[in-house]
């Protein structure tokens, strides 16, 4: 199910679609150091992974900036389709992570046809690390674990992770998992105290 959704270019079209609303939000909240207006100021991105046809919307990052002069800061909406700055989509890293446990040079030549040429089994083990041994250590994760039912297997994630998510349709479980992982992908900058 999971290599099924790597080239599903539907499932990465919804993903568009929630991150315009996210944009939409912040841009209504205003700057978040001043209370100014926003100004939509996306930026280029050249993502890898994800199905050839993706379009236009994947070559852009929301982005937004301060309008007040002496402000001008920028604020980065959450994305659930960028992880950060990484270069590949969210969405790959969760599935190649997973798809990755157990790795063998056959998976490996299967994932690299179905995301990108340019995947390297290094890649994927910076990805299973950083999940394995970087996640766990966030504050996020920190305080966000215990509303799980069941524990979550530290070395199994982003799969265990996965798991703690309902629904038959895999697309909607990683959907889910993008959302919760939401602040992990933004620099939105905090108000002083």
């Amino acid at each position: 199910m999971c290599n099924r959704l790597l080239t599903d270019a539907s499932f990465f079209q919804s993903l568009v679609v929630f991150d315009e609303q996210l944009a939409i939000q912040t841009q209504q909240a205003g700057c978040p150091l001043c209370e100014g207006r926003l100004d939509r100021a996306d930026y280029p991105r050249k993502p890898r992974g994800g199905p050839s046809d993706l379009g236009p919307d994947y070559s852009k990052r929301a982005s937004l900036c301060c309008a007040r002069d002496g402000c001008r800061r920028r604020a980065t909406p959450f994305s659930v389709r960028f992880l950060g700055r990484r270069v590949y989509l969210g969405a790959i890293v969760v599935l190649a992570t997973i798809l990755a446990h157990g790795l063998t040079g056959k998976r490996l030549a299967q994932l690299r046809e179905q995301i990108s040429d340019t995947l390297s089994a290094r890649t994927i083990e910076h990805w299973r690390q950083w999940w394995r041994e970087i996640f766990p250590e966030t504050r996020f994760w920190k305080g966000h674990k215990a509303r799980f039912k069941s524990p979550v297997e530290k070395g199994f994630l982003p799969g265990s992770l996965l798991d703690c998510f309902s629904g038959d349709d895999m697309g909607h479980r990683v959907r889910r998992l993008l959302q919760f992982i939401l602040p992990l992908t933004s620099s939105l900058c905090e108000k002083p105290k």
